[in-house]
């Protein structure tokens, strides 16, 4: 199924004389309908998770927040390694050499430990999900 701005996009243009097979102004409008009710949601839900608290007392927006800042950090070390990995254009011992700039290992480690950390925080999000009436 297309999504509404695909559908948008694709009924946008149409060839002189011709006609787009959905009217894009209703489309648009639905979309917009569409987009008004995703914000009403969201509000809901950051209302939500301001207003839950977890047994230790803390607000699950917190524990959001925190979750998204590991994330964030795993992501720059996921692709600080990723960017060690080039494949080898040498034809001769005297050509460049590419070496990393930082230890790989440990760089996994840290991203294990993140990982970690952020499986915890998934546990007690969803947990504090379950006592949550939207």
């Amino acid at each position: 199924m297309l999504s509404l701005r695909e559908r948008i996009a694709q009924n946008a243009l149409a060839q002189e004389g011709g006609a787009p097979r959905e009217d894009v102004a209703k489309l648009i409008a639905e979309c917009f309908a569409v987009i008004a009710e995703q914000q009403a949601l969201v509000l809901k839900i950051d209302a939500a998770n301001a207003a839950a608290k977890l047994p230790d007392g803390r607000p699950l927006a917190q524990l959001l927040a925190e979750r998204d800042v590991l994330m964030q950090q795993h992501s720059v070390l996921k692709s600080a390694v990723d960017a060690t990995h080039k494949e080898e254009d040498r034809y001769s011992p005297r050509e460049i050499k590419w070496v990393p700039q930082i230890d790989v290992a440990a760089t996994q480690k840290q991203m294990e430990d993140l990982s970690r950390k952020i499986r915890e925080l998934n546990v007690l999000i969803q947990e504090t999900n379950w006592r949550v009436e939207l």
